[in-house]
């Protein structure tokens, strides 16, 4: 029992380890993702559908969007923004992990007459053959890679966009992460049975990485005959950190803004976004 809790609390380097296929993949957890996805009180995967709008108009005014423009919609999930962006003439390319939301996103496209080209892959390994105008990673997705990952995903990027071609993503601030605390916990069947439809006791990790700026919440999931752990990494930017990741990848003309709305910048928010050319 001893070595079971120290290995528990076991607090690994940053991005030692990677688990989002047993995120994505696993069935009894998609179903519940996409129940949040879908819930318009929980901003847990996704955010709810006011902010959705306001956001989608901002994106299709600011970027000009019109029944040429080509857009790639990285982690699509259930589809909730590249819907709205196809309702609103473009031509979108959804990707992501997740076949059970790729399921939902195509069967609402089919049921609202809209044509999406809806990808199941790891948008890390996948390379699309097109290019395009505007390229999203939308509710800081971009935060849940390490900086190799990072460095992979803007190199793919600027290949795949066309001449003043953008992309338009989000990321959590240092404002959040200066009220992050280390701390332990454990609950049983954590979040209404979220890990597993059988019983089990969720170990909660909170650790705090001060000098790279991460965020870690481990979760350990002890079944009756199994264990399994999640890494949910989180990389928190100041302005000059994002901009140097970008410039590093050879993108230009960068602008910032409080949110994927086009809110204007503010120094004191928990996110900001970023347009890159």
């Amino acid at each position: 029992m001893f070595n079971l809790l120290k290995k528990i609390n076991y607090k690994p380097e940053p991005f030692e380890f990677y688990s989002a296929d047993l995120l994505w993949t696993d069935e009894h957890t998609v179903q519940k993702m996409l129940s949040y996805h879908l819930n318009d009180a929980i901003e847990a995967s996704s955010r709810g559908s006011t902010f959705i709008d306001k956001s989608v108009d901002w994106i299709c005014s600011y970027f000009k969007v019109s029944n040429e423009t080509q857009i790639a919609d990285f982690g699509c999930g259930p589809g909730l923004y590249s819907q709205r962006l196809s309702a609103k003439g473009a031509n979108v390319t959804g990707i992501d992990f997740s076949k059970n939301s790729l399921e939902y996103a195509k069967k609402q496209a089919l049921e609202n007459n809209l044509s999406i080209n809806y990808v199941y892959a790891n948008y890390l390994d996948y390379e699309l053959t097109d290019k395009y105008d505007l390229i999203c990673l939308i509710f800081c997705d971009y935060c849940a890679l390490s900086p190799a990952q990072r460095a992979i995903l803007l190199k793919k990027f600027r290949s795949m966009l066309k001449p003043n071609g953008k992309v338009l993503l989000d990321v959590h601030s240092l404002n959040m992460f200066t009220i992050l605390e280390e701390k332990a916990s454990y609950e049983f069947n954590y979040l209404d049975n979220f890990w597993s439809a059988d019983d089990y006791y969720c170990f909660i990790n909170n650790f705090k990485y001060e000098d790279q700026k991460v965020g870690l919440d481990k979760y350990t999931i002890i079944e009756r005959d199994t264990i399994k752990v999640v890494y949910n990494w989180l990389q928190y930017f100041n302005p000059t950190a994002l901009e140097k990741e970008f410039i590093e990848a050879g993108f230009t003309n960068m602008k910032l803004f409080k949110n994927v709305a086009g809110e204007d910048y503010d120094e004191s928010h928990t996110e900001f976004a970023i347009v890159a050319e």
